[in-house]
């Protein structure tokens, strides 16, 4: 199974990074204005308590947010105290990202954003107590190339915490009345989304069930998958609503 994925993904166009980032340029101011407003709403607290119950029994972490967008996790977990880096591949994000750190007072020398490539990080080896990201393993290109990347990027023990979705399969949902937290997506973006995200081999896989193969494969220890996780933060159909189910993965280097 391995070995057929690998080939697989190494065929993935050239190109789609660029759609990738164009996409997500245009998404930027929206998306800015979203996540500043589920920081100032209860949303907030539901995410910090679940991530706190992954993260490690320890003070002051040094985290790595991978696709990092406007910096909603930067915040969050700015604001309990950590070293916080943001990455994402999307110059206009990282622009919006280090605005909102701003608007919140953090200090920049110990919470900022910076534009990356979250498949091929520019960090050295065992840098970070905790890889964290949110809605991106499935837009990537070479996920499992990714993985490899964030194992290297961990300090030994270090925790990977990775919330995701199989969007791709539910791009439907993209435009559904039930899909709040995008009603203000245009239908021209809506079928760019859904174009990109159909070029892409992870979009056909079974997940979480494939990640935790690969994350065994490379090494990891201790996974824990939680499928109902995404229930318990999106309760109410709010601004932030999206039907999608979302899941979490935990896991030890």
């Amino acid at each position: 199974m391995g070995e057929l994925h690998h080939i697989a993904f190494e065929e993935e166009a050239g190109d789609i990074k660029d759609k990738v980032e164009s996409y997500w340029t245009k998404r930027a101011d929206s998306f800015f204005e979203l996540r500043h407003d589920e920081i100032e709403s209860e949303k907030s607290s539901k995410w910090l308590a679940e991530i706190k119950e992954l993260l490690p029994k320890k003070e002051k972490l040094n985290i790595l947010d991978l696709g990092c967008g406007t910096g909603y996790f930067e915040v969050l977990l700015g604001r309990e105290g950590n070293t916080v880096t943001g990455i994402d591949l999307t110059e206009e994000m990282i622009t919006k990202a280090n605005e909102m750190i701003r608007i919140y007072g953090l200090d920049e020398s110990r919470v900022k954003a910076v534009v990356g490539d979250a498949e091929n990080t520019a960090f050295s080896d065992e840098s970070f107590d905790v890889v964290i990201t949110r809605n991106l393993t499935w837009t990537l290109p070479h996920p499992i190339d990714a993985y490899k990347d964030w194992y290297r990027v961990l300090k030994c023990g270090g925790v990977l915490i990775n919330f995701d979705a199989e969007y791709a399969k539910g791009a439907h949902n993209l435009t559904s009345p039930e899909n709040i937290a995008h009603k203000n997506v245009s239908k021209e973006l809506a079928d760019e989304c859904h174009d990109i995200y159909h070029m892409l081999t992870i979009s056909t896989l079974d997940r979480p069930e494939w990640d935790v193969h690969i994350l065994e494969e490379i090494g990891f220890k201790n996974i824990i998958i939680d499928k109902t996780f995404g229930e318990r933060i999106f309760v109410e159909r709010d601004e932030f609503y999206i039907p999608d189910k979302m899941f979490s993965i935990r896991a030890v280097k």
